[in-house]
């Protein structure tokens, strides 16, 4: 476990630099989050560091208060529940510093046996049939079913294995207090009261922004085993964390879509190039 001086400095850290910040992460892992946070606040650190630095003036005040009531959790990597062996290879696209979780669930359990399902969120009507079948089968079979809880895919896959009674984790791009999209409040319920977790890499109160769903994206590769693209257009998200998920060595699936559907140009693009493998049940995706 961190001592109080790590987890303060390890707040700190969070809320000074925009995830991903490899070099932040790098200057933490040579010379102790303590001596990091002390050095960046002082604007001692190496340039490539303080570059990564958008808030120097980073308050932890919040923060606090949300772990004080036990609204939430604080991962570090001096925690043995860090998931190491999941992000190990993650440095050159920037280790979280720290993760905050909602629910009562184990992480490096949960990720054991994961795969991420993901998508467009302007799915069709048979994306999310089939994203609901996958995260059902998975379920069943005791594999996690790990999504970014947004519009379309990553929906479906959630109430797929929710259905099943299984295991899920949301990556969230923003604090772990906020519910984004809001509609989805009683989804997020549900993933916590079946044995699931809430997982963010941002300070609380951390608002939506493009960039911080694009950032995450490397999150949802690393925590899984494998990658499944359902349905995706040329400009997805979902093509970034099956780039992420390749250069990790991890495999990505995708199931092909109809040729004349722009929800499945850039999953048949994946397959077209050998980028990923064709995936139309859940035993064709080793974990």
């Amino acid at each position: 476990m961190p001592s109080q001086a790590e987890l303060h400095a390890r707040l700190f850290l969070l809320g000074a630099a925009e995830p991903p910040a490899p070099n932040v992460h790098c200057y933490v892992t040579d010379v102790g989050p303590v001596d990091a946070a002390e050095r960046i606040r002082q604007g001692i650190a190496p340039a490539a560091v303080l570059n990564e630095i958008t808030r120097p003036d980073a308050v932890i005040n919040e923060d606090l208060r949300v772990l004080d009531a036990g609204a939430a959790r604080l991962l570090t990597p001096e925690d043995d529940e860090w998931p190491i062996v999941r992000l190990t290879g993650l440095a050159g696209h920037g280790t979280p510093l720290a993760l905050w979780t909602r629910g009562n669930a184990n992480l490096t359990d949960l990720t054991r046996s994961a795969v991420t399902i993901t998508g467009t969120r302007s799915s069709t009507p048979c994306g999310d049939t089939v994203a609901t079948d996958l995260g059902y089968e998975l379920a069943c079979g005791g594999t996690t079913v790990i999504s970014g809880g947004g519009f379309g895919i990553d929906a479906a896959a959630l109430r797929g294995a929710l259905t099943a009674n299984g295991a899920t984790i949301v990556v969230l791009g923003t604090g772990i207090d906020q519910t984004h999209p809001r509609s989805h409040a009683r989804l997020y319920q549900s993933v916590l009261d079946q044995g699931g977790l809430l997982v963010s890499e941002y300070p609380i109160g951390t608002r939506p922004a493009r960039t911080r769903f694009r950032s995450r994206c490397r999150l949802l590769a690393a925590f899984s085993s494998a990658t499944l693209i359902v349905e995706a257009g040329l400009r997805s998200g979902a093509l970034t964390v099956a780039r992420v998920s390749r250069e990790l060595g991890r495999p990505v699936y995708g199931v092909p879509g109809s040729i004349r559907s722009a929800a499945s140009t850039g999953v048949n693009e994946l397959l077209r190039t050998r980028a990923a493998e064709v995936a139309t049940a859940a035993c064709h995706i080793s974990v």
